[in-house]
């Protein structure tokens, strides 16, 4: 393990942060100084950030705790082209006015881990709409383009694994790296930025940044860059059979987010402690060692202290106890995730099958079948035997709900409306 100058990159090499960097000796000097002002991207794709931005979101909160100054761009233009990266074809074109719904839904949520403000290390907010919609197309192929090698764009995996599995890619995602290289350079201008951060697999779209402020004369920019998210098992993390692990409270609660983390399989809990607490390092080290049925309270610490940094110490707490309840008391929370449904719908008779999709516990028909034929989907506590079986008034609870769970730590409350 390398022993850096800098508070930020000894805390980021100690949590496990760290997967590319264009030159450390660079950065580490900066960094020591207090003068890295940071940036990271953030497209506004969807209503809410998920997991994965959450990572370098926390990149980001460690680089300001060691005084150093964060950046938070919101993507309002490069969202307008849609990054190629990971994708197997163009992503869906969204209007401005979805953009900008987008935009709004996102930006509470980095003051969760980020303090704002006009100090040296205060973050900041900044839209690249502000430039990158103002931009003359001829002017930005003489000035911008002509420093871009076609050859090299060609080699980035953003681009080469896209045409070697033979999928098409449209002028317009080719152009996103451009775009996010310029982000660069026109930061270093406004603001003083020098480091870009990101997952790893924007490397090669951070180094054409650092590589275009080299060709525009801007100050030495650096690149830093995180692992991508795997569980020890070696699936992608951040997916659920409810679909993503979503930032924002409305789309993902937080006590579905306090039992993500409490699932945890036992050979990640150590790692994601590291990557996703403010914990000291010493009682990371202690739960980390917990072995056998003890690692179960370190995996409650896990999710207690994730979902606090996140949706607040409360929010935290309350979910902690709703799983206590629900799990060791087998008592019905009425702070379980709860999904109202039509009263109609539960007077006419509700089929099983629906009633799991319409609470997101399952995907599809078909795999709420294949869960009752395993023993694995539960109505009131009580396995469901028969495919063909309807709810209605008869199975409300005096808590006036229905409780509907699949397997052991999965429960959600239908409530007619």
């Amino acid at each position: 393990m390398t022993a850096f100058k800098s508070d930020f990159l000894n805390t980021l090499q100690e949590r496990g942060f760290i997967h590319q960097c264009s030159d450390f000796e660079g950065l580490d000097a900066l960094a020591a100084k207090g003068e890295a002002t940071t940036y990271v991207g953030y497209d506004c794709t969807a209503r809410s950030l998920h997991i994965g931005n959450y990572l370098t979101m926390m990149m980001l909160h460690w680089l300001q705790q060691s005084g150093n100054k964060p950046i938070t761009l919101m993507g309002g233009g490069t969202t307008m082209v849609g990054d190629p990266s990971g994708k197997d074809e163009t992503r869906a074109m969204r209007t401005v006015a979805e953009i900008e719904a987008n935009k709004e839904s996102i930006r509470g949520v980095f003051a969760k881990v980020l303090r704002y403000g006009d100090g040296d290390s205060d973050a900041v907010m900044l839209d690249n709409a502000e430039w990158l919609t103002k931009l003359n197309w001829i002017e930005m192929l003489r000035d911008v383009g002509r420093h871009f090698s076609v050859n090299r764009m060609l080699t980035m995996d953003s681009v080469r694994l896209r045409l070697e599995r033979e999928q098409e890619m449209s002028f317009i995602e080719f152009n996103y790296m451009v775009c996010q290289a310029y982000d660069f350079v026109e930061l270093a201008k406004r603001t003083g930025c020098k480091l870009q951060m990101g997952g790893s697999d924007q490397w090669g779209n951070i180094i054409m940044g650092v590589d275009l402020g080299r060709r525009m004369g801007t100050h030495q920019l650096f690149a830093l860059t995180t692992p991508l998210l795997t569980t020890a098992s070696g699936a992608k993390m951040g997916k659920t059979a409810q679909g993503a692990v979503w930032l924002n409270a409305d789309q993902f609660s937080p006590y579905d987010f306090w039992q993500y983390w409490r699932n945890t399989e036992d050979a990640d809990v150590g790692k994601f402690l590291k990557l996703f607490t403010t914990l000291p390092m010493g009682e990371i080290r202690k739960l980390e060692a917990l072995g056998g049925s003890e690692i179960n309270e370190a995996k409650k610490v896990l999710a207690t202290e994730a979902t606090a940094l996140l949706h607040g110490r409360d929010a935290a707490n309350q979910a902690a106890e709703t799983a206590r309840r629900t799990f060791e008391e087998g008592a019905l929370a009425e702070s379980l995730p709860t999904v109202e449904i039509p009263r109609g719908e539960l007077d006419a008779g509700l089929g099983v099958l629906n009633a799991f999709v319409k609470a997101g516990l399952v995907a599809s028909n078909g795999e709420a079948r294949r869960q009752i034929k395993g023993g694995g989907l539960r109505v009131n506590d009580e396995s469901v035997s028969d495919e063909k079986m309807t709810l209605s008034a008869a199975n409300l609870t005096p808590e006036g709900v229905i409780k509907l769970s699949f397997g052991k730590k999965k429960h959600v409350l239908i409530r007619p409306a």
